[in-house]
């Protein structure tokens, strides 16, 4: 990674990967894990935001909490792991797991973000592409009973699902080292595409 940052970012690259070495030597983190979010790191502070990993903000824990100026990011990766409990139903899991990060994470910055592998096509629910004043209450009550198969230790509120956005996706692809920004819809659309 050096070769295409200074020696400033550098630094703070090293930061970031000794913390995460440090919890995934506590057994708090896993590698493919990681890795996705010191490139997503990378990422951002090239953009020159201030990154932490693994950042707990009142009382909730995220993956990447980034600052510039009087902005802040959140970024969730998500690797798009089943676990063996949920073999039999990996898509409504998966369904649920991508709306509760949305409706939980979406309210502590100014911009939520999720972040994914390119082979892996996220389950985002419609209604949460949406802008929050075009949701209908149908769709909110569907999201909440989504959410309620498999969060409910504390459930996902109503308020939460009401405000929730999702401002964008990054795929971030390790091979290379580089993270590519969707907008939401436009992801969607070409999931959809890949998609039988």
């Amino acid at each position: 990674m050096r070769p295409k940052l200074n020696e400033v970012y550098y630094n703070k690259m090293l930061d970031l990967r000794d913390r995460l070495l440090q919890l995934h030597s506590m057994n708090m983190v896993k590698i493919n894990h990681s890795i996705m979010e010191l490139v997503s790191a990378k990422h951002l502070i090239q953009g020159g935001f201030d990154v932490e990993l693994e950042y707990t903000r009142d009382k909730v824990s995220c993956d990447i909490y980034a600052v510039k100026g009087y902005g802040s990011i959140i970024v969730e990766v998500e690797t798009g792991f089943v676990p063996p409990e949920h073999a039999l139903d990996p898509l409504t899991y998966l369904r649920a797991r991508i709306a509760s990060k949305i409706t939980r994470y979406s309210g502590f910055a100014n911009k939520f973000i999720l972040a994914t592998p390119p082979y892996y096509i996220m389950q985002v629910p419609p209604a949460l592409t949406k802008p929050p004043r075009f949701r209908t209450k149908e769709e909110i009550t569907t999201i909440k009973a989504l959410c309620d198969l498999y969060y409910s230790s504390p459930p996902v509120s109503i308020e939460e699902i009401r405000n929730a956005r999702l401002h964008s996706i990054h795929a971030i692809d390790v091979d290379n080292i580089s993270v590519r920004e969707w907008e939401v819809n436009e992801y969607l659309g070409k999931a959809a595409l890949w998609t039988v």
